[in-house]
């Protein structure tokens, strides 16, 4: 990489996980693996929710959307990663780096509004049992899943053109396995200041705001749940929200560790095994917490195989 200005650049080097080279084989069988059991699970939630008309719910509509946000995420990373294991030189153009980076935040914050969107229907589902298919309509669902998506863009247009008009003069090594905003932050040598402020402000905004919408949701789910004399109706009623609060734990947890903290306190080694978690295990582990627990995704796919073998 030349010295100069930021544009004069053609490309980065990502230093991945470790440069050990012992490591790097075992490291691309257990990610191939991660990467492989997440495009399987994912793929067969999406074909299991489309080809069951009992599972044409909003409940299931949001569900299929998530796997195919977690399908995209994962693929916007692994396949790089994966190549980067077994080559000697682990270059990124700029142009890719960029691409990447802003398809990472869409997906992401597709993702966490997805689930908040998922907490409001199951509010909606248990406090309001009623009136769920006249609220949560055909119509509603898309257009809020419409929104998810815009705001996604949008956030990430915004973050990757500011992160990408800074200079990298002094170097052109990213200590990461992906381009992420903190270790081009941390890489850089113009003034990060509003950028991080940026960053902060964004990416706080979503985040917050979703966490909010599921927390509250959650407070009236177990405030009505509570309210059920039944302990079978208390059971059921839990178990219809355990997977989705499953899910939003381990994904707000590791998004309020990565992002909402001052980069002086930025650890790039802690924040690759928080962004494998984050990136890569938390798409692979959505589909499975979802349909392991789950009665009629089950009772689907004991269809589908028992159709499969008939028809064999």
């Amino acid at each position: 990489m030349e010295k100069g200005n930021h544009s004069e650049a053609t490309e980065f080097i990502l230093s991945g996980l470790t440069d050990r080279p012992e490591l790097q084989l075992p490291l691309f069988v257990v990610f191939l693996l991660i990467y492989s059991i997440t495009l399987v699970g994912n793929g067969g939630m999406i074909l299991l929710i489309t080809i069951d008309p009992r599972l044409h719910t909003p409940m299931y509509f949001f569900l299929r959307i998530l796997s195919f946000c977690d399908r995209c995420f994962s693929s916007i990373i692994s396949p790089k990663m994966l190549f980067n294991f077994l080559a000697e030189r682990k270059s990124i153009s700029y142009t890719a780096c960029a691409v990447q980076m802003s398809l990472c935040i869409a997906f992401a914050d597709a993702e966490c509004l997805l689930l908040s969107v998922m907490a409001y229907d199951r509010y909606v589902a248990i406090c309001k049992p009623l009136l769920y298919m006249v609220t949560m309509s055909r119509k509603l669902c898309k257009q809020l899943v419409a929104g998810v998506f815009a705001v996604g863009m949008v956030d990430s247009i915004i973050c990757t053109c500011f992160t990408f008009q800074l200079s990298f003069c002094n170097s052109n090594i990213i200590n990461h396995f992906f381009c992420d905003i903190p270790p081009l932050l941390e890489l850089s040598s113009s003034d990060t200041c509003s950028n991080e402020i940026l960053l902060f402000a964004f990416m706080g905004c979503i985040t917050v705001i979703s966490f909010v919408t599921v927390l509250l949701s959650y407070v009236y789910i177990i405030s009505t749940i509570l309210q059920i004399r039944s302990a079978e109706g208390r059971h059921k009623a839990f178990s219809t929200c355990s997977f989705h609060f499953t899910a939003v734990s381990l994904l707000y947890g590791t998004q309020f560790f990565m992002y909402l903290r001052p980069t002086s306190s930025y650890s790039m080694d802690t924040d690759k095994v928080a962004s494998v978690f984050y990136t890569l295990v938390i798409p692979m582990l959505n589909p499975l917490i979802y349909s392991l627990g789950n009665t009629e995704v089950k009772n689907t796919l004991r269809r589908a195989m028992n159709n499969l073998l008939t028809n064999s």
